[in-house]
């Protein structure tokens, strides 16, 4: 049976990245006991670095006490190696690249490691969680937590179920993201899900438009913060995702979904093979 919302304790989160050390972080500030994995020490110490700055910067701006700073920090633990982690997790997110492989590598891991009843999920935003459920014994404890950029500032959660998710585990995942501020959509499994095709399609005409040159950047941007109220334009949008991947997301669409709204622009793959993929390179359809 998959843990109810009052016996989640230790949130494990996999992947120390922009999306991980971000969820990890909320994670923390929830008050659950928060576990930062990767490969390497260097990643998670890197990882705690940006969590602590965010923590600070918030400090500063009077968003965040120095009590719930504090709290939060306390509340994080590092490891390296995934088995042993896994073995003492209620909750693990998997928030690794969107290569199904290596999810597949991961759960299956957790399969071996992790607690009778622990919910399984993962922070893809494309991928197929039923094919990712597949490399378990559990899959009713498996489902999507998408989590949207950044994560201590967007309310939005995507929880995404699967023939085989339980709604048991579906339950205690919209009462772990309540917890952690967020607002949760619930969406079945399909290609992009709901929010990455939306926002793929506004993606790539956004760069078509750039590629062909309607208006600039900035322009198209504007458009739709001041015509539609947007918090932020689609070519921002994708500098901050990363233009890597939003390449990797569209292909995946186009493979597996088909139409020309999905297709790649040729100036995505330019930027991405010159590698500018947005704010994280320092070049992107914006300088930073």
């Amino acid at each position: 049976m998959v843990r109810g919302p009052d016996e989640i304790r230790q949130v494990m989160v996999i992947g120390a990245g922009t999306m991980g050390h971000g969820i990890a972080q909320v994670s923390a500030m929830a008050g659950y006991r928060t576990m930062l994995v990767d490969v390497k020490e260097e990643f998670v110490a890197h990882g705690i670095e940006r969590i602590k700055a965010n923590l600070q910067s918030g400090v500063e701006r009077g968003k965040v006490t120095e009590e719930a700073c504090d709290a939060a920090l306390k509340a994080l633990s590092t490891a390296t190696d995934l088995g042993i982690a896994a073995a003492k997790a209620d909750l693990v997110i998997e928030a690794v690249p969107e290569d199904m492989e290596l999810k597949k590598r991961i759960f299956r891991t957790l399969d071996e490691h992790a607690p009778e009843g622990a919910l399984l999920t993962s922070n893809t935003s494309s991928l197929s969680v039923a094919e990712i459920a597949s490399a378990t014994s559990r899959p009713g404890s498996v489902l999507g937590m998408h989590f949207f950029n950044p994560v201590h500032i967007m309310k939005l959660l995507e929880i995404v179920w699967h023939d085989d998710t339980d709604d048991a585990a579906l339950a205690t995942a919209a009462a772990v993201g309540k917890r952690m501020d967020k607002d949760p959509i619930v969406v079945k499994d399909s290609p992009g899900f709901a929010t990455s095709r939306l926002g793929i399609v506004l993606g790539n005409e956004a760069i078509r438009m750039v590629e062909e040159g309607v208006a600039s950047p900035e322009d198209i941007d504007k458009a739709m913060e001041l015509g539609y109220r947007h918090p932020m334009g689609p070519l921002k949008l994708s500098d901050i995702v990363g233009l890597d991947v939003r390449l990797n997301v569209s292909d995946y669409l186009h493979d597996t979904l088909g139409g020309e709204h999905y297709k790649p622009p040729e100036l995505l793959r330019r930027l991405v093979k010159e590698g500018k993929l947005g704010k994280k390179t320092g070049e992107g359809f914006y300088k930073y």
